[in-house]
């Protein structure tokens, strides 16, 4: 069988991972990538994804799924780019299933990792509700499907294929506690001031330039989103993999407080528009004299000791705070 890219070398060789995931984690992610690209995924697709993973891995990964017959391989018309993509429905031609098992697997696995409700499948396969009970038995007891319930209608049961990591949606979003669904600002906290940090890190770095010109200090001051997602999640802040998508909702946090400048530049390998970022000067903070009501007061040069306008008959001084 071809390997997943022939220049790599053997899986004998070192795969020692540096994003944390087990191997396993690994592949259920690809398996969820090639239900949402069903077209096919790249190697850019999972290197954009999975920018912390180990290549070797990946590699591996990929031979061993088309050695199981899950995933076939594929070059790209007019290039020489490699794709991968699933076979067509390859689960529910598992062993030994009957027509009403196929029916059922068929319906579970193109709802991917959203999942399908009971009586979705119900309706679209015109099985009673016992029947349907007894199939979806049996397909979890070959460990082929398993259940999962929403963070947002937990009674009820939604089925996927038993190797699929259930969508954000349905565990809940990566800034909610699923327990409580309460706001984990604390969590936000911690991200925004880290990649602020690494930000003023890479402009002082970029400081050091000024006898190249102000053009050169400026360009070097920014790093791409990806950059700062690799780097933390090599510091493992958090206990989960963090995302390009995430921190790039963070960085976009922080451009909104006007602490951080976004650009886009081209990707030399692909041609594509990748995100920048850089940290910016703060604006002068307001003297705190101005915050007083003599700061903003428009009749300040009518108001004296005698007259109408007087400090000690001054209605604003008992409205400032």
């Amino acid at each position: 069988m071809a390997s997943a890219n022939s220049d790599e070398p053997s899986p004998a060789a070192s795969t020692v991972n540096d994003d944390g995931r087990s191997e396993a984690e690994i592949e259920a992610r690809m398996l969820e990538l090639l239900h949402q690209f069903p077209k096919g995924i790249s190697n850019k697709i999972l290197d954009t994804d999975m920018p912390t993973v180990n290549k070797q891995i990946k590699v591996n990964i990929l031979n061993e799924l088309m050695s199981k017959g899950k995933v076939s391989m594929f070059k790209a018309a007019g290039t020489q780019e490699l794709f991968w993509c699933l076979k067509s429905h390859p689960t529910s031609r598992i062993k030994g299933a009957d027509n009403e098992e196929r029916v059922v697997l068929g319906l579970i696995e193109e709802a991917g990792n959203k999942g399908i409700w009971t009586k979705d499948i119900r309706i679209k396969s015109s099985l009673s509700q016992a029947t349907l009970n007894k199939v979806l038995k049996a397909l979890e007891g070959k460990k082929v499907i398993k259940f999962v319930s929403s963070v947002s209608a937990p009674k009820i049961k939604l089925y996927m294929l038993f190797n699929l990591q259930p969508d954000r949606s349905i565990t809940g979003r990566l800034w909610y506690n699923n327990e409580n669904n309460e706001f984990e600002s604390e969590l936000v906290d911690l991200l925004n001031h880290q990649c602020f940090e690494m930000l003023q890190q890479q402009k002082e770095i970029a400081q050091q330039k000024q006898n190249e010109g102000p053009v050169t200090v400026r360009n070097s001051s920014f790093l791409s989103s990806k950059e700062i997602c690799q780097v933390s999640s090599d510091m493992k802040l958090v206990k989960f993999n963090l995302t390009v998508e995430d921190i790039e909702t963070i960085l976009d946090a922080l451009v909104f407080e006007g602490k951080v400048e976004k650009s886009t530049a081209s990707d030399g390998n692909c041609n594509e528009k990748v995100k920048m970022y850089r940290s910016v000067a703060q604006p002068v903070p307001f003297a705190s004299i101005t915050k007083t009501p003599c700061g903003v007061c428009p009749v300040i040069n009518k108001c004296g000791k005698v007259g109408a306008i007087q400090p000690k008959m001054c209605k604003y001084f008992n409205e400032w705070e």
